[in-house]
């Protein structure tokens, strides 16, 4: 897997303090993002975080490429309906040359299913490219590719919905694969954002756990904002 931080909005902190003073400002947002100093934005900041106005968080976005992940994974995080996303596509794209997969640790940590899931993915493979030779297209021969294929993502959310995508999925109770691309996209945007990020990733990161009997019981360390 690998994850990178294409793009974001230029000082996303300050652009986000900018949007929350305009509405009790006499002069206009641009002279606010130029003007505005520094202890005013945290000042700001620190009343959006703590009281929960998350609206004008929407106003900086995060554009992530992420490759080398599964369909299986991109199935779960196209859920996410405030964002945009842009993935290869197994209609146009004919793998020829093979298909790179994605094996969880639990098949191969395990030979006996590790064979089994090996012979699986080669059947198929196999079958794809004898449908692909016969002239099927490949738009109808990917029917047979399986949820473990590789595939590419762009995936853009502004920080409202990226905060509570970190929520979901940064949790252990999150499936393995996309909770580490979750960490991951927040480790990039964490540096960007630092007071906006502080408390950013599972619910038990910034408070209690919300699983009740589901907990997984090995919280994340607790971050209190000052």
């Amino acid at each position: 897997m690998h994850v990178e931080l294409l793009y974001h909005t230029p000082d996303p902190e300050r652009a986000i303090a900018t949007a929350a003073r305009l509405c009790y400002a006499p002069v206009g947002a641009a002279e606010l993002m130029e003007t505005m100093p520094e202890e005013r934005v945290r000042s700001v900041l620190s009343t959006i975080m703590g009281s929960g106005h998350f609206s004008t968080l929407e106003h900086a976005s995060y554009t992530f490429a992420v490759d080398g992940v599964s369909r299986a994974l991109t199935h779960q995080l196209v859920r996410h309906r405030i964002a945009s996303f842009n993935q290869q596509s197994q209609r146009y794209v004919k793998f020829t040359d093979g298909l790179a997969t994605v094996k969880p640790e639990s098949i191969a940590a395990d030979p006996d299913a590790e064979a089994v899931f090996d012979q699986a993915i080669e059947a198929a493979i196999a079958a794809y490219e004898k449908l692909l030779a016969a002239g099927v297209p490949a738009e109808d021969a990917r029917y047979l590719l399986p949820n473990a294929a590789e595939t590419k993502i762009v995936i853009t959310m502004n920080v409202r919905e990226l905060l509570h995508f970190f929520r979901l999925r940064c949790c252990n109770r999150a499936q393995w694969e996309i909770r580490e691309m979750a960490h991951r996209m927040l480790d990039l945007a964490r540096p960007t954002a630092p007071f906006i990020f502080l408390d950013a990733g599972a619910p038990c990161v910034s408070g209690a756990c919300p699983e009740g009997k589901m907990t997984c019981g090995n919280p994340y360390p607790r971050v209190t904002r000052g």
